[in-house]
């Protein structure tokens, strides 16, 4: 049987499936891990976490298959992060992850202030974020001095398992797009200028697209994973931009929702589109742009709660369901981490209004599915007002299990989604554009083909004017509150 295999190592966990020429998942295996904060605001992770986890994965599934013919290996991973290794590969300190990690404020002004924020906005596409990788080379650089003066290479997830295995240094244009302001993204190449000022002493990881082949596995990796030598191997992308192509969310007009520890969305579409409130990147594959947004908690807070209660998850889906809309008068800010997008603000936290002595975990439970299907409106209508052509959303991810999440976000958005049959996300997409990058030419799989859709969610009209409302008050929450909850983050922090 002719397979491919498609690994992506996420916040949470490292997913690997092998998937067969008809996109049928004949195995799968998952690794569970955890991030390190260090600080408040620090979100960090071991690159050998991310290596052992492949590892112990791809030999997991060969064992699985002993008869799979693996035609080619998918690579995947949560984004963008940070990992700055030395000549000889080795890491010179943990890998700073995506937005969720704050830690560069400093860095961010100061370079507003030395580039000039509309100057960053038309070359990179993108406000300079706690999502900037830019930015944490430049921590690196002025906090860990000895460690970036040990640094050569830069490296996310995806790519650094494509150096493991085939040694080629690469970065795909989107996730390049996303080191901002170190990328150009209307010459799709890196900002000379910039990187010499910034990341001068590294050197400049060669740009390809995610589904272009960037090596083949070498006889060591073959030894250590299990894996033929000589099996091409894509060089792949950030992890949302690859749950994308596994549900067929990456056509012009497209918007894709993914449910997971973190909420993500992307839209695509073929202009460059800018606002301070999104990040504009690169797409997976060239000729598109994507206007993205995230919520830093989703999943994790859902989990927060279930493990604050001490009950399960199916528990407190039934008491929720049984709260019903409006949680019984509660309100959330789903912004435990901070929020990304479209606030932009690391120092928001988390708000619960409406509390009194008569309301029950399931009500917690059911303002906390509201309050980020709210922030999944709120990024929506702030991607439209952007001018995003939004015609198609489709869900994938872990939360996709849950139809009363769901349902939720369809109600309090107003918008229908798509369910693929296959929602387990990044891993699938990466054997896809494995699959795809090895094919026959005229052979080439169609996603609609391994993955047709299964289920819609619509919204219920009665419900509308409601959310409508609750919807204001989720705005006027956050302005009311931020100045004393920016307070308390600052006693947090000290």
């Amino acid at each position: 049987m002719r397979c491919t295999l498609g690994v992506d190592v996420g916040t949470s966990s490292t997913k690997g499936v092998l998937v067969a020429d008809d996109g049928t998942i004949v195995a799968s295996a998952t690794r569970a891990h955890d991030v390190v904060r260090p600080r408040s605001g620090w979100v960090e992770m071991d690159a050998d976490v991310w290596w052992d986890e492949f590892v112990s994965i791809a030999q997991e599934l060969v064992s699985a298959m002993p008869d799979a013919e693996i035609a080619a290996v998918g690579v995947s991973g949560m984004g963008p992060c940070v990992l700055l290794a030395d000549a000889d590969d080795r890491p010179v300190r943990p890998a700073i992850l995506y937005g969720v990690d704050t830690r560069s404020g400093a860095q961010i002004a100061r370079m507003n202030d030395e580039l000039g924020q509309d100057e960053i906005t038309r070359i990179g596409g993108s406000a300079l974020t706690s999502q900037a990788a830019g930015a944490k080379i430049a921590w690196i650089a002025d906090e860990e001095p000895d460690a970036y003066a040990a640094a050569v290479r830069l490296f996310m997830p995806a790519s650094w398992l494509a150096r493991r295995l085939t040694g080629a240094y690469v970065l795909d244009h989107q996730s390049a797009s996303q080191t901002t302001p170190l990328y150009d993204i209307e010459n799709e190449c890196w900002y000379e200028p910039w990187w010499q000022r910034y990341a001068g002493r590294i050197e400049q990881p060669r740009l390809t697209w995610a589904g272009d082949i960037a090596g083949t596995v070498t006889d060591a990796a073959a030894e250590t994973t299990g894996i033929p030598a000589g099996t091409p191997v894509i060089t792949g992308t950030i992890d949302a931009w690859t749950e994308a192509v596994s549900v067929g969310a990456h056509e012009v007009g497209d918007l894709m929702l993914m449910y997971g520890t973190t909420m993500f969305l992307v839209a695509t579409g073929e202009q460059t589109l800018r606002t301070p409130s999104m990040w504009t990147t690169a797409g997976a594959f060239p000729g598109t742009r994507n206007l993205a947004g995230g919520l830093s908690t989703s999943g994790a807070l859902t989990a927060w709660l279930k493990d604050l209660t001490g009950t399960d998850y199916p528990g407190l889906l039934a008491e929720a369901e049984a709260s019903g809309p409006g949680a019984c008068g509660l309100l959330m800010l789903p912004y435990f981490a901070g929020e990304r997008t479209p606030i932009q603000d690391p120092n928001a936290r988390g708000v619960v209004a409406g509390l009194t002595l008569q309301h029950t975990r399931g009500d917690l439970y059911r303002a906390a599915l509201e309050a980020t299907a709210l922030g999944v409106r709120h990024n929506v209508e702030t991607m439209r007002a952007a001018g995003a052509d939004i015609r198609r959303i489709v869900a994938v991810g872990g939360g996709t299990q849950g139809r009363l999440w769901m349902q939720v976000v369809s109600d309090v958005t107003g918008l229908v989604q798509e369910v693929p049959a296959t929602t387990i996300g990044a891993s699938y997409g990466a054997a896809f554009l494995a699959a795809s990058a090895v094919a026959a030419d005229g052979e080439a799989p169609v996603i609609t083909d391994w993955n047709p859709i299964a289920e819609t969610i619509t919204p219920d009209p009665d419900l509308a004017d409601f959310y409508d409302a609750l919807f204001d008050r989720y705005v006027r929450l956050y302005e009311a509150s931020k100045d004393v909850v920016h307070e308390l983050a600052a006693q947090q922090r000290a």
